[in-house]
């Protein structure tokens, strides 16, 4: 083995070309452990696999800046992190580039042309949600690759370098964690019944800590990626393959959906929150807009004098939290299909007119509230990751298949899970998809629709200088977990540590609950239930990623404590 592994290192860098052995790190497939937070002074990279990260920061040392770390980050993250990295999926990109703009890019998914509103319908009108989260009829067309290739104007090396880690990690393997191994083994079942082929993925006896996960399918496709471009996955060979599995499986994604599919540059959605400009995501993520809406609700508020998940402030969040998720149900879609009021539902009158029915110490009623009046319009299983460099880049990255393992299907041959982002559409008003969210006409399904999404990747700059690069996975939970981020820093004066790991909250409208980690404070959560709040105790809310800009000059990264996650840096 320890031949194997040094043949694995000689492979990369003859790929990569020769570096100082002093400061150059090396993958280490077979023998790795978390590092949940490091202070670095030329770079660093927060992911959510050691071996991911471990990639992002030898593109650093080799001379690759924050995007071209991104770039092999997500690429590795498609090996080691099945669950939620993907070429089979989507995501957004937001970054503050040296030269001080802020650049945002779409890669999220598409309905295929032959989606339609009622796809999942049955003939007496009910919503089939199985068919919208399992199997071949659940996936969008996926926008990965796409979105990296679009990366590319920003990076510095050769896209062949960048995606070389990810090549070695699925030919030659790498060693499941044991939360990997436990998820595969409960993976089993739902591959037998979404698959029309064998896969890597699929074992007879349970995997355990340890064993090497070969991917010889998917290191072909990527292999084809790196030779031929964004034509090796859209076209050719991995296209047919695609097509080929969504036959076998009454999936709809055609050849020509696959050839059309471009990732889309987007005006940044920014706003000032107090002394901070804060970067997001515009449409059609819900995320920058959520955020922009949470954080000035709460803004006239002094909220720091109430303390750190105080009854008063916890109240004062969900109460924000409660109106925003209730403005997304009805507003909030792809405007490139439906116009969404965004400069309306951000307008300070208007959010200060949500928040009129606010009472201190009493719950409010989600019967009660509705979605605001504005004129007339203009799986939890993601994955996130923070990239700085000393150059000036910051990039936060969200990328997804939705569910855990997406539609639980893998194309056969190809050796990647498909998205089951068709369930975020509204695929009856009113429904509720897997996360429990409820939509309507903003979000209904077209051909060539890109699907809302809640992910909120974030950039807060300060005097126009990178401050924070945070996100997380989530599903719903994403846009509160990131604002419950930036308040306990920016609020409570947290450490990032604490800032990432303390327990979190959420609220989304609909179902009327305020959602708390098992390890919330008891006493704020009996106070809160006196206040008339109905508490649900869950496990993990995300798995938040911060990279924090010290008034030193150097970065602080912070693994969430909730995963695998790893923050590297030098």
């Amino acid at each position: 083995m320890r031949l194997y592994h040094c043949l694995l290192f000689i492979a990369f860098f003859t790929a990569c070309g020769t570096a100082k052995k002093s400061s150059t790190p090396v993958l280490t497939p077979y023998s790795y452990t978390n590092q949940k937070n490091i202070t670095a002074g030329k770079g660093a990279v927060v992911s959510a696999h050691p071996l991911a990260s471990q990639a992002g920061l030898l593109v650093l040392q080799q001379g690759g800046n924050a995007v071209d770390a991104a770039i092999a980050t997500q690429l590795a993250l498609a090996v080691v992190y099945p669950g939620a990295g993907n070429i089979g999926g989507g995501g957004f990109l937001v970054a503050h580039l040296k030269d001080g703009r802020n650049i945002t890019l779409d890669y999220r998914e598409k309905a295929p042309a032959a989606g339609h509103r009622d796809m999942y319908l049955d003939a007496a009108g009910n919503a089939s949600t199985d068919k919208s989260q399992n199997g071949h009829l659940a996936a969008g067309v996926p926008g990965t690759i796409a979105g990296l290739f679009a990366s590319m104007p920003y990076a510095k090396l050769s896209f062949e370098k960048l995606i070389t880690p990810a090549i070695l990690l699925a030919e030659k393997g790498f060693v499941l964690t044991e939360r990997e191994a436990r998820s595969l083994n409960n993976l089993q079942e739902d591959l037998k019944k979404y698959n029309t082929q064998p896969n890597a993925f699929m074992k007879n006896t349970p995997w355990k800590a340890g064993d090497t996960l070969v991917q010889t399918d998917l290191a072909r496709t990527l292999q084809r990626v790196k030779e031929k471009g964004a034509a090796g996955f859209y076209e050719g060979e991995t296209a047919k393959l695609i097509v080929a599995e969504m036959q076998r499986g009454k999936g709809i994604i055609t050849l020509e959906d696959l050839k059309k599919y471009t990732a889309q540059p987007r005006e940044p959605h920014v706003f000032d929150y107090k002394t901070y400009t804060i970067v997001g995501m515009p449409m059609p993520s819900s995320g920058g807009l959520l955020l922009h809406q949470m954080m000035k609700m709460i803004e006239p508020y002094q909220i720091s004098t109430m303390g750190f998940q105080s009854a008063e402030a916890v109240q004062l969040m969900v109460e924000a939290e409660r109106r925003a998720y209730a403005d997304r149900a009805e507003y909030m879609g792809d405007k490139d299909f439906y116009p969404v009021p965004e400069k309306a539902l951000a307008a300070t009158a208007y959010l200060t007119d949500r928040m009129k029915t606010f009472t201190p110490g009493k719950a409010s009623n989600s019967n009660d509230i509705k979605p605001g009046v504005v004129p007339v319009p203009e799986h939890e299983e993601t994955t996130h990751l923070s990239v700085i460099d000393n150059e000036g880049n910051a990039v936060a990255v969200t990328t997804t298949l939705n569910g855990g393992y997406g539609s639980r299907t893998v194309v056969g041959g190809a050796g990647f899970f498909l998205n089951n982002e068709m369930d975020d559409f509204s695929i009856k008003p009113g429904v509720p998809n897997m996360y429990g969210a409820v939509g309507g006409e903003a979000n209904a399904i077209k051909p060539g629709k890109r699907m809302l999404s809640s992910m909120t990747p974030t950039i807060v700059l300060q005097n126009n200088k990178p401050y924070l690069v945070v996100g997380t996975p989530g599903g719903t939970t994403i846009p509160t977990s990131v604002f419950q981020t930036l308040v306990n820093i920016i609020e409570f004066n947290l450490s990032t540590i604490d800032a990432v790991n303390k327990p979190k909250f959420h609220h989304q409208w609909l179902p009327d609950r305020v959602d708390i980690e098992n390890d919330f404070s008891s006493a704020t959560a009996i106070a809160l239930e006196m206040m008339g709040y109905k508490l649900y105790k869950r496990g993990a809310i995300g798995r938040t990623e911060v990279i924090k800009v010290l008034p030193n000059g150097k970065f602080e990264a912070v693994a969430d404590k909730r995963g695998d996650d790893d923050a590297r840096g030098w």
